[in-house]
């Protein structure tokens, strides 16, 4: 009924369309998204990583952290 071929009722067509959305969806879902609070670029993410690693001290720290969250606020 309606078998042109290979296109039966559209099915090659929408196919077409089910693996484009299906190689979109790799592609276009970001990475580390389960348990993540954080973009990984944040200015809290460097400021923390860089008090991890002892770039900075604590009271470095906690300075830097209430002006970022003051300018947070202002926003």
């Amino acid at each position: 009924m309606f078998y042109y071929g290979y296109h039966f009722w559209g099915m090659h067509l929408i196919w077409w369309f089910v693996w484009l959305m299906f190689i979109f969806w790799i592609f276009a879902t970001p990475y580390n998204i389960p348990g993540q609070r954080m973009k990984k670029d944040s200015l809290f993410y460097v400021l923390q990583k860089r008090f991890a690693s002892g770039e900075i001290t604590k009271e470095e720290y906690e300075g830097k952290k209430k002006i970022l969250e003051n300018d947070l606020k202002k926003r």
